[in-house]
């Protein structure tokens, strides 16, 4: 690369819970800049899970982490050209792509799912990937079940 990497912003923590993680799966969330709608749909997505665990002594937000935990890859393929081949080469991932990689595949499984508002089908796939189901889950078993049959190529890592 010929310049600098570019500075790592620094995110605000969210006005209920103090936590920067909220403010960037919030950020993920947002359409066209409607960041009070986003924080909204979040907060009410909590309230209804907080609903639908009651019996549990855990929070909304302990829940909600223990989630994105749930669905977070730890390897991935990357597309590697080597003489005329492309090979599949299974890679660790970094740490910060993990968070973003889990925050948007359970937004993107969200999104996907039959229901009436967002926050009722973020609340949904909220407890799906807690219960270590659903789309986004489904996703993460996907990349390592790859990453698991491609590690013959895994010395072709830079």
């Amino acid at each position: 690369m010929r310049k600098s990497k570019p500075k790592k912003r620094i995110l605000l923590p969210d006005p209920k819970f103090g936590d920067s993680l909220v403010t960037q799966f919030v950020n993920n969330l947002m359409y066209e800049g409607k960041k009070s709608i986003a924080f909204r749909i979040f907060y009410e997505a909590l309230d209804r899970v907080g609903e639908k665990m009651k019996d549990s002594d855990k929070a909304p937000l302990d829940i909600w982490k223990k989630a994105l935990e749930n669905i977070t890859p730890q390897v991935e393929v990357k597309s590697r050209r080597i003489g005329g081949a492309t090979f599949q080469v299974p890679m660790e991932v970094r740490p910060e792509r993990k968070i973003s990689l889990s925050i948007k595949n359970m937004l993107l499984y969200a999104r996907k799912r039959s229901g009436h508002s967002m926050a009722e089908k973020l609340a949904g796939e909220i407890l799906a990937a807690y219960n270590e189901e659903g789309g986004a889950f489904k996703r993460k078993e996907d990349m390592h079940k790859m990453a698991e049959a491609n590690k013959a190529f895994a010395h072709f890592r830079v």
